[in-house]
């Protein structure tokens, strides 16, 4: 058998794009915008192709009359019962049974569960997390760091070669305010036992005095600008503080369960710098300002940007386009993706610019997402006002535990630790990814940590249902293995269980595509809810011999599918909860 099966609703689109094409290959007009959709409603059928719509200004006709002429010549598709032409012009699809059964009869077989291989031979570098040394990851870090864990494992999943690289802040600006903050605040003792605390209380001061002083902020930008021309005394001590930074990212990027392929901070590519600036000078894109080296960028729409400052400092701009020029020298990638918040949205339009105008032809994609809130407002660590990630975790799990505990009493304490760190992280986690990440969130506790309706813990315990189903029948049924039954869609919840099934593949893919693992958490939400209705509303184990092993292999796909989808998601699936 193929390693692959083609989703239903790319044959779909095949179809009717073919038909679209016969009805009007003589008008000239673009048709490669034709495609079949998921219904929004299951009365339209399991499909809609709403193309004619699009097409009526196009083709000066009425959209009902062309979606008449594409049925028309369209011809029977081996996989649709009927199809319907329905209200201005829409095509309402429905799928035969057999065609659903055989389906995922085909893809219960793979481990891919048929998500498409579209990225084989392709790489792409993922850019995410990215925390700044001598500052405890707090909370504001988690969106990053999830939302890319996640786009990371959708791409592998569509066998894509993922690079993922934790392009930490170990440069700039901060490590002047720091490292002079250091030499006058330090406390020894708090330092030895909460190093990175104690650099950021560090920093958090010697800010402060910034605004306070103006001499504060000169004697600030000399050392770093010490730093940056190789001082010793200046090198050792940032050495010191990302070598402390690096060991408490690590514990946090170990419970959410993230690995990274290179962690290269901004100084890796510090050597570079003078080069980028020859290059920048060599395709005549920058001048001086006010002392400055800038780019200007009118032809864009976009306001100057800086890349060298006027004290020999180099901007974040610069440091991007040695990245971007390293990375597509070594790794040569299809696509680079840049996960961060979105107050960074102008600073990637003028850098994406600037790598077009160099002659990069790299896709360069920002992923922005909306910023962590607290119900007063929002926080930041100049003023102190975060809350720490170890303590957000802590927390959760601690939660976590309190209710394994009052639900699971008989359960080994030891198994139960483990239960509450799966539900805990898990709940956190899904907090945010079941989210579109371009909104903006208010944090509070009682929503991260909910543990009932759309939530991590909610499709935990629908996998670990499932899987006690499984068992029940084993213990009634041994010897008999219901793999080896076909599919029967004998019920109508049967037949939208199946229907929800066979979109898994697509879900992923559109995920990838929209970069919104929101898409895969609204998707097994909506499974594992029409799972209970299926579980509630007819027999399993009462039911007739084959019919009964039908419907416990539909609740091992289901438990299947849950565990892969929130695999991608990064959420763990413990067989009990």
């Amino acid at each position: 058998m193929s390693d692959e099966v083609s989703m239903i609703g790319a044959t779909l689109t095949a179809w009717m794009r073919g038909a679209f094409g016969r009805a009007f290959a003589d008008t000239g007009a673009d048709l490669s915008a034709v495609d079949v959709v998921v219904s929004t409603n299951p009365e339209f059928g399991d499909f809609q192709c709403n193309a004619a719509m699009a097409l009526g200004k196009a083709l000066r006709q009425p959209p009902r009359q062309i979606a008449q002429a594409a049925l028309a010549v369209a011809g029977e598709h081996p996989a649709v019962a009927r199809t319907e032409l329905a209200g201005p012009g829409f095509i309402n699809i429905t799928l035969k049974d057999e065609a659903l059964t055989q389906y995922l009869e085909a893809v219960s077989r793979l481990s891919t569960l048929g998500v498409p291989q579209v990225g084989v031979g392709k790489t792409v570098l993922l850019d995410y997390s990215s925390p700044n040394v001598a500052k405890p990851m707090h909370i504001g870090h988690i969106r990053s760091t999830i939302i890319g864990g996640a786009l990371d494992r959708f791409y592998r999943c569509l066998g894509y070669r993922v690079i993922s690289d934790n392009h930490i802040g170990d440069w700039g600006t901060q490590f002047g305010i720091l490292i002079h903050g250091y030499r006058h605040f330090v406390d020894e003792e708090k330092l030895r036992e909460y190093p990175v605390e104690e650099l950021e209380r560090i920093y958090v001061k010697s800010y402060e005095q910034t605004k306070a002083e103006p001499t504060w902020l000169d004697a600030c930008r000399n050392e770093l600008v010490k730093l940056q021309a190789g001082d010793a005394d200046n090198r050792r001590l940032w050495e010191q503080f990302v070598q402390w930074s690096m060991a408490e990212f690590e514990r946090v990027y170990q419970r959410l369960g993230v690995k990274f392929d290179f962690v290269r901070g901004e100084s890796f590519y510090n050597d570079r710098l003078p080069g980028v600036m020859a290059a920048l000078a060599e395709h005549g894109l920058v001048r001086e300002s006010e002392g400055a080296q800038v780019v200007f960028l009118e032809e864009e729409g976009l306001p100057v940007c800086i890349v060298r400052k006027g004290d020999g400092g180099f901007n974040y701009a610069t440091t991007d386009l040695a990245t971007v020029a390293s990375r597509v020298a070594e790794f040569a990638p299809e696509k680079i993706i840049y996960v961060t918040d979105e107050r960074q949205q102008l600073h990637f339009r003028q850098f994406f610019a600037i790598c077009r105008r160099l002659g990069v032809t790299t896709a360069l994609q920002h992923v922005w997402f909306g910023l962590m809130r607290l119900p007063e407002g929002t926080f930041s660590t100049r003023q102190g006002n975060v809350i720490r990630l170890e303590r957000l975790l802590d927390e959760a799990e601690t939660r976590a535990l309190a209710i394994v505990q009052a639900s699971r009493p008989e359960m080994d304490p030891a198994q139960q630790r483990e239960v509450a760190r799966a539900v805990g992280i898990g709940a956190v986690k899904y907090a945010d990814l079941s989210q579109n990440p371009q909104t903006q969130i208010t944090f509070t506790w009682d929503k991260a940590l909910a543990l009932d309706g759309n939530s991590g813990p909610y499709l935990q315990y629908a996998y670990a249902r499932i899987a006690s189903v499984r068992d029940k029948y084993a213990e009634r049924f041994p010897g008999i293995d219901p793999e080896a039954a076909p599919l029967q869609l004998t019920e109508p919840v049967e037949r939208m269980l199946a229907v929800k099934l066979s979109r898994f593949p697509e879900t992923v893919l559109r995920a990838a595509e929209l970069f919104r693992p929101s898409v895969v958490a609204d998707y097994l939400y909506d499974l594992s809810q029409t799972y209970s209705s299926f579980y509630q509303n007819v027999p399993f184990l009462k039911a007739p011999e084959g019919v009964r092993e039908s419907r416990v292999r539909l609740c091992g796909l289901v438990a299947r599918v849950l565990k892969q989808g929130l695999g991608l998601l990064g959420i763990e699936t413990p067989g009990r909860i």
